[in-house]
């Protein structure tokens, strides 16, 4: 792929949909799996542990989110796999709500970010102040130096205050003044955004897109689940009795399993084929990054841990692929997320298993 600094390279929407994506060159294999191995033996105990705490924490994030079992499943895979989750939906659907429950059943620091205009990097990040005692500057830590930070319609907040999360999504730490701080750990960023043509909305740039590991939308409850949320959710707070289900350490020590879990060569030849369908299509305008391989297989291995299995099958990502991947592309006519996951679910359709 080209460098940034080749004039052959799409440097934004609007350039990406009046030039063709840059060609891949044969001299720079893309492999989405980057260093690392098959995968070692994991113990079955292992595996059933690791199900019996998404099972505990799916059962009790569904008990207040009536009717978003696909949500909550994809808010636990991105959590095991390390990655960040994007929801995307008009307001009062419940985004907020999962991020919390999510919050809740990990016995972590949970923290809120209410993004709005006039926030500024420092209100994310922490500041430096000069104590007048000790006669030296004094770092205060941000909101977002949490276990699960909830960063609520991020795309309210200006392009200056959403790039401020960029080096914290990327690689967990943050650079503040000639300091590095590092996140705690674990680390995971659930951000809530409505749909960018509504009043004050600004679109997250490709590259903040492409930190997220999976974008879903909630969507409206079926009628059984809205009469079911009007008969609990008027009179208390639904989170209220939502405890944790499990502790840090266990968070850490399954997402040590998730990694470990096989992906045959021949599966990660396929997770890159689909890879470069998303920049070959006509349709598309840019193409998936080859993060999104990355992110691609990382949740893979978690479904397969939830599934039972110590390796992951072609069906598993096949099943992720238009959550992990439709927010990496961008389509020639329309930059819309329907269109986006339609267009993956053709390209998984008629790209073969080998």
């Amino acid at each position: 792929m080209s460098l940034p600094s080749d004039a052959s390279q799409p440097t934004s929407r609007r350039a990406a949909r009046s030039a063709a994506y840059p060609t891949v060159s044969p001299a720079q294999p893309a492999d989405p799996a980057g260093a690392t191995a098959a995968g070692a033996v994991v113990a079955e105990p292992a595996i059933a542990r690791v199900q019996q705490i998404a099972g505990a924490a799916r059962t009790a994030m569904n008990s207040v989110l009536d009717g978003k079992d696909h949500a909550v499943r994809l808010a636990l895979l991105a959590l095991l796999a390390g990655g960040h989750l994007l929801l995307e939906d008009v307001p009062g659907v419940g985004k907020t709500l999962l991020a919390k429950s999510l919050g809740r059943v990990v016995d972590g620091s949970v923290r809120r970010i209410q993004f709005t205009p006039d926030l500024l990097p420092s209100d994310v990040l922490g500041v430096s102040l000069f104590n007048q005692e000790s006669r030296q500057f004094e770092f205060r830590a941000g909101p977002v130096f949490a276990n699960i930070v909830i960063a609520d319609e991020i795309n309210r907040a200006s392009p200056k205050t959403q790039s401020a999360m960029l080096e914290c999504m990327a690689e967990s730490q943050a650079s503040i003044d000639g300091t590095t701080y590092r996140m705690p750990d674990p680390f995971m960023v659930v951000a809530t955004q409505n749909p960018i043509d509504m009043e004050g909305t600004y679109s997250l740039p490709e590259a903040q897109r492409d930190r997220f590991m999976a974008r879903i939308s909630i969507g409206y409850p079926s009628a059984e689940a809205e009469i079911g949320l009007l008969d609990h959710h008027v009179d208390h707070d639904p989170l209220g009795s939502l405890r944790p289900v499990t502790s840090l350490a266990e968070i850490l020590e399954a997402r040590e399993i998730v990694r470990h879990i096989t992906a045959t060569p021949e599966l990660r030849t396929y997770v890159v084929a689909l890879l470069e369908a998303t920049r070959r299509d006509p349709a598309v305008a840019l193409g998936s990054s080859p993060r999104g391989g990355v992110q691609l297989l990382r949740a893979a291995k978690a479904l397969a841990v939830l599934n039972g299995r110590s390796y992951v099958t072609p069906d598993d990502i096949q099943a992720l692929a238009v959550d992990v991947l439709a927010h990496r592309v961008i389509p020639k006519d329309h930059d819309d997320a329907q269109v986006s996951a339609d267009i993956i679910r053709a390209i998984i359709a008629r790209t073969p298993v080998r």
